[in-house]
């Protein structure tokens, strides 16, 4: 039974657009022996069947989950989202892909009040009374790395786990293996880069919006810390998997 409940995982992670990969995600599974599979949906719509996913990866993207005029393939890759998450495997979105969450689960997808780009901090949304172990907890305060112009409203259901000033639901949970990020935990220096390669237009001043030297000068701590976090998550929702709960269960 103890094989059973540590058996590698089948992950499959959707990538939207070259310039945004898995960052981090990567080498932190392959660490522990689970099989990845990255699907290029931008380039092909081929996907395995919903049910051999144990945990599926939502990656972030510079479209709207709206945009199906514009990139046909998110209709086909909302159906399918839909489908693993009624299947039972966990699910983790990032950016766009807690939007596609969101959206798939019936929540509105749109604007937030500003653009949110840069190093901010998240606070820890606190559940008075609920000591589950299967709700994922936040440390108080954390500086993360945000992009993005959307926002999501809470799925029906979701667990609110996160803010920031500028972001009221930075992160959700549904259920104990479904996690929407609004903000990246995953990114590295080298997939910083090249988003401000691909995507520096998007730098205008605002608010909340840093200059492309701010968002370079993180340290190494800053960044040890972000993927600290990212491994705390990935951590939660691979047990929820090996530890061969019913896909039904509730956080009571």
């Amino acid at each position: 039974m103890e094989a059973l409940m540590q058996r590698p995982l089948n992950v499959l992670a959707l990538q939207h657009v070259p310039f945004e990969g898995l960052g981090q995600i990567e080498p932190w599974l392959l660490a522990r022996g689970h099989r990845l599979t990255v699907a290029h949906v931008y380039d092909s719509p081929e996907l395995p069947p919903a049910g051999d996913v144990d945990l599926l990866v939502i990656m972030g993207g510079p479209m709207g989950v709206h945009d199906e005029a514009s990139y046909p393939w998110l209709e086909a890759e909302k159906h399918f989202v839909g489908s693993v998450i009624a299947a039972g495997a966990a699910v983790l979105g990032i950016c766009l892909g807690a939007q596609l969450i969101a959206a798939v689960l019936g929540a509105r997808v749109g604007p937030n009040p500003q653009k949110e780009i840069g190093w901010f901090p998240i606070t820890a949304v606190e559940h008075e009374g609920e000591g589950h172990t299967r709700l994922f907890r936040f440390p108080a305060t954390a500086t993360v790395l945000h992009w993005h112009g959307d926002t999501f409203a809470l799925p029906a259901g979701a667990r609110h786990l996160a803010r920031s000033a500028a972001c009221e639901h930075q992160a959700f949970q549904v259920g104990s293996r479904i996690i929407g990020l609004q903000c990246h935990l995953e990114t590295t220096p080298e997939a910083l880069r090249q988003m401000l390669a691909a995507c520096g237009d998007d730098l205008q001043p605002e608010t909340c919006v840093q200059s492309a030297d701010q968002l370079l000068a993180a340290d190494a701590a800053t960044y040890a810390d972000l993927h600290a976090l990212l491994g705390q998550v990935l951590e939660h929702l691979v047990g929820e998997v090996q530890g061969q709960r019913q896909p039904q269960d509730q956080l009571q």
